[in-house]
């Protein structure tokens, strides 16, 4: 049983978003089962060292969205901004031994990750769309 479900009420109606968000969501799943499975501390840094690149990537695609149609995105980038630092301070106290990631640490993750696209992201969509972003 996975960790996170993608459903229809995540879309934000910009195909590329809905794509990133797809593949975030299965990166949390492969990170959940990693840890269910007991898998070595390796795999499992290299599941969320992947998860974070991941997260950078679809951060920076957005915001290019926003930069080439001029939409307002002050506190949008500022959401990217903190998650990135947490999840890169996660990542740091993992490597170092100093943490491990929980169940409750993915679970932020879903719930940041659910509220970000079903209230942040939706107000790009129709900004988006007119400007040809589908």
């Amino acid at each position: 049983m996975a960790f996170f479900k993608w459903s229809d009420d995540l879309s934000v109606g910009v195909m590329a978003a809905d794509a990133d968000h797809k593949k975030l969501i299965e990166m949390l799943n492969r990170l959940y089962e990693g840890m269910m499975a007991g898998q070595g501390k390796d795999i499992v840094e290299k599941v969320l060292e992947d998860l974070v690149s991941y997260t950078r990537f679809h951060f920076a695609r957005e915001e290019d969205f926003f930069a080439k149609t001029k939409y307002p995105a002050v506190e949008h980038i500022r959401q990217h901004r903190e998650l990135m630092k947490q999840a890169e301070e996660l990542q740091s106290r993992c490597k170092s031994g100093e943490g491990a990631l929980s169940v409750e640490t993915l679970g932020f993750l879903k719930d940041w990750l659910t509220v970000h696209i079903q209230g942040s992201d939706r107000r790009y969509k129709d900004h988006l769309n007119a400007a040809g972003i589908r």
